[in-house]
């Protein structure tokens, strides 16, 4: 974050801060106006000349009497040339104007010169003027005035008019914003559809830019398209709010923890910088198999606690001096992430600590140990405590070993509780439903079915909302059973299309992004290369999946259970061996097609990883699970190999550099030879071995930079590496002479 200070004249400075060290600061708020004074203006000095500077110089001023060095302007505090820092400037944007120490809002538009006392005339007070002033219909300044604890408004003569407090009553007449909210509440309280309300009478120049000014005040991040229009970026805004519903099952545990994550923060150093109190969590989510274990629960909580007490590195830096970051993404990544983190929970300047995991029934691996740990810790230490929610299954209640110094909470203890939440959560949605609106009667017979069958279930109030439909199952299963019955009473060949999305997105390892839909289901070519069309296919999916930032989710941890224990047989006709087999096989189909040398086009043999960025399109979008998975899938069924290697090794090991996963890949190498009988396929089994060797010995060189694959680590294998031999055309040809090397690895 760059920040403005006073030099000893006139003149202002540039200091760079990196978010941990950041300073006190004042910010400016206000509507741009011709002549602003750009990063580049400051710079070359021009910016003196120019009518916005007067702006920068007020906001200096003011923080100075307010005993502030440092201050921030918009329109000189970013590069907006540079696409990639707008893009972090404006996701960050809420977060830097809620942290600023006062926030001070210029009205251009806003006089506070009295007229003569003998003009007649009617007199333009600034409170009337204020009412009318445009920084109330501007796009960005809603951020602005919500996120701030403290917003005081100036006149354009630079006088103080009050702020937000003494200022309230006549705002929240103006903008219909809740007076709560202005008090610098917690927005998450807030429905979406009110946060959105906010914004309808309010403009910006470019049009996306409505939807990427309300990023913050929903606590989203999303990437920048400029271009891409209005409607499109709020889809895509919309999309990204949306939250999955997880629970035992769909009774609102995730729910309930995500309110007391949001009631807990103000008041520890995850909101209030002040605090002695640390908070982490965890959202575990079988889904998904990066957030599914143990090892992930714990990297994230080890996470959240250094970044609000950054001392706390020295912990994690005593193992990767050791042993570098192998050490965290082997196997033994839980024993020394347990190590790290039992240190950290010791660690002597820390005075109170929360912790927080959601789903532990959705947790894979190593969660028996992931048990153990929180017993023990919870047990061991008076600041430490932890808040866990699971489904009721009795071997994770028994690992907790509770006792009278801790306390369960069963929601189906508490259903009076939870029915009165989803009562409440009912009476919201169907008091928005357009079609019953003006009905008033229809509603009361509507919420009334809805109450008496939803049995104190968030996720089946949701979806028969969504669907609202007079044939209400009163459980999950039969509102699944009756959402695929819907899919396979499409029309022509639908129900088989959809058939195909299913079976392929439940036996994936993680969430899949669209065009992966289209690449590994067996779809008509027609259709799998067709994003739209694919697109198609899976809204048709009735309400099993839902899609955020073009990647394809169950709705609900339950519906995929669903579809693999009650409906195997109408999913999985033929057994999941056909589909497992056509996901590995639709995986090196995409991969011969799509991975070749430099597919990036970086062209420099010396381009580093860290300046890389992918091209827009992606062309790796459609093979990343194929690169990550294909292993995996094939020690499932079996199926031949060695073409595949023997052509596009090299551009798979690019590949995944470029994906950031190349420990990935040799751990696959690995699984591989490990699999390869020797006996039966010698020419297969040596090329495996040969590709380990390659892979392990040039490892750091191709993390750091993808094309030495075809540099470096080819001229300095041995002379007789398979490897080498196959790919040796591919070595540049203005390497002209190569360096003496071993005959065979040693």
């Amino acid at each position: 974050m760059r920040l403005l200070q006073y030099n000893n004249g006139s003149d202002f400075c540039l200091t760079e801060f990196f978010e941990s060290d950041i300073p006190k600061y004042a910010i400016l708020s206000h509507r741009w106006g011709p002549e602003e004074v750009t990063l580049a203006d400051l710079k070359n000095g021009n910016g003196k000349k120019m009518a916005g500077y007067g702006k920068i110089q007020f906001c200096g001023e003011q923080a100075k009497r307010d005993g502030l060095q440092y201050f921030w302007v918009d329109t000189c505090c970013i590069d907006k040339s540079n696409s990639t820092e707008l893009a972090e400037a404006i996701n960050s944007m809420f977060r830097w104007y809620q942290k600023a120490a006062r926030c001070y809002v210029y009205l251009s538009d806003v006089s506070t010169r009295k007229r003569k006392a003998s003009d007649t005339a009617t007199k333009c007070t600034w409170e009337s003027a204020f009412r009318d002033s445009e920084w109330f219909t501007r796009g960005w300044t809603l951020q602005e005035l919500l996120a701030p604890r403290s917003v005081e408004f100036f006149s354009r003569n630079c006088e103080r008019l009050g702020d937000k407090g003494t200022l309230k009553r006549q705002i929240q007449e103006i903008t219909a914003i809740p007076i709560s909210a202005l008090d610098v509440a917690l927005l998450s309280q807030f429905t979406v559809e009110e946060r959105l309300s906010w914004a309808e009478n309010r403009q910006t120049t470019r049009g996306e830019d409505m939807a990427y000014s309300l990023l913050g005040i929903f606590g989203i991040h999303l990437p920048l398209i400029y271009g891409e229009g209005k409607e499109h970026a709020f889809r895509r805004l919309k999309k990204k709010i949306q939250k999955s519903l997880t629970g035992d099952p769909g009774k609102g545990k995730t729910m309930l923890i995500c309110g007391i994550i949001d009631e807990m923060s103000p008041w520890t150093k995850l909101r209030d910088k002040e605090a002695t109190t640390l908070l982490a969590y965890f959202f575990c989510q079988a889904t998904d198999d990066r957030i599914d274990n143990a090892s992930a629960a714990l990297r994230g909580l080890i996470y959240l606690l250094i970044d609000q007490q950054p001392l706390l590195i020295s912990h994690v830096r005593k193992k990767y001096d050791h042993a570098g970051k192998a050490l965290f993404e082997d196997a033994n990544a839980w024993v020394a992430l347990s190590e790290i983190f039992t240190s950290i929970l010791q660690d002597p300047s820390l005075k109170s600590i929360y912790l927080i995991i959601d789903a532990l029934d959705e947790c894979k691996a190593n969660l028996d140990q992931l048990l153990d740990l929180i017993s023990r810790t919870a047990s061991t230490s008076t600041r430490v405590k932890w808040i866990v929610s699971s489904r009721n299954e009795p071997n994770i209640e028994a690992r907790l070993r509770l006792d009278h110094t801790q306390t369960r909470l069963s929601l189906k203890l508490n259903e009076e509780h939870v029915s009165r939440a989803v009562q409440l959560f009912i009476d919201f949605k169907v008091s928005t439903l357009r079609l019953i609106e003006d009905d008033s009667e229809l509603q009361e017979r509507v919420r009334g079915q809805i109450y008496a069958k939803a049995n104190g279930t968030f996720l089946w109030a949701a979806l028969v909302l969504k669907e609202l439909e007079p044939d209400m199952p009163p459980e999950l299963e039969p509102l699944y059973d009756r959402m695929l019955r819907q899919v396979e009473q499409l029309q022509r060949k639908d129900p088989e299309f959809c058939r195909l999305v299913l079976s392929t997105i439940t036996l994936a390892y993680r969430p899949l992004h669209l065009l992966e839909v289209g690449a590994l289901s067996d779809l008509p070519r027609q259709i799998s290369s067709n994003l739209d069309k694919v697109v198609k296919v899976v809204n048709k999916c009735g309400s099993f999946l839902t899609v955020r930032d073009n990647r394809t989710y169950f709705i609900h941890q339950s519906a995929k259970d669903f579809l693999l224990k009650n409906a195997f047989d109408r999913v999985f006709p033929s057994g999941k061996a056909d589909v497992i087999y056509t996901m590995f096989s639709r995986s090196l189909e995409v991969m011969s097609k799509t991975l070749r040398r430099d597919i990036y086009g970086l062209r420099a043999p010396g381009y580093p990883i860290e300046m890389v960025e992918p091209p827009a399109p992606d062309p790796l979008a459609a093979a990343q699970y194929s690169c990550l998975y294909w292993v995996d899938h094939l020690l499932e069924y079996g199926g031949s190999v060695h073409q595949f290697l023997r052509t596009s090794y090299m551009f798979w090991l690019e590949a995944l550099s470029l994906m950031k996963s190349l420990p990935d890949g040799i751990v696959m190498i690995m699984k591989l030879e490990n699999w390869i009988k020797v006996g039966e396929s010698p020419n297969v089994h040596a090329f495996i071995y040969d590709a380990r060797r390659f892979a392990l010995h040039n490892r750091s060189i191709i993390e750091q930079v993808p094309l030495q694959v075809y540099c470096s680590a080819l001229i300095f294998a041995p002379e007789k590496s398979i490897v080498r031999e196959t790919f040796e055309e591919y070595i540049p040809s203005w390497i002209q002479r190569k360096p003496k090397v071993e005959t065979y690895w040693n």
